[in-house]
């Protein structure tokens, strides 16, 4: 991966960690361990799409109350900064 593309995923990722809710911020399913991030390139920008994924925090399990194929789409310049989110969850 080259240096902006990494960028774009860190800006993205801090984006979808900071709209957790503080209160359960502690929770593995509310953390980057529980994230993974898929990059690539557009015309001068670069998709970022961070999607959850809950296989990776013991305990969840049936009666869980998680969406297993939530994910956010962000459009990131390769400067870091967010140009554009989609939210899939709200």
């Amino acid at each position: 991966m080259d240096g902006p593309a990494i960028l774009a995923s860190y800006a993205a990722l801090q984006d979808v960690v900071s709209r957790f809710p503080k209160s359960r911020r502690g929770e593995c399913i509310f953390t980057a361990r529980a994230l993974d991030v898929v990059v690539g390139k557009g015309k001068g920008v670069y998709i970022v799409r961070v999607n959850r994924r809950v296989d990776r925090c013991e305990g969840i399990g049936p009666g869980g109350n998680f969406e297993f194929d939530w994910f956010e789409l962000y459009a990131v310049s390769p400067e870091g900064k967010i140009i554009e989110r989609y939210q899939y969850m709200p």
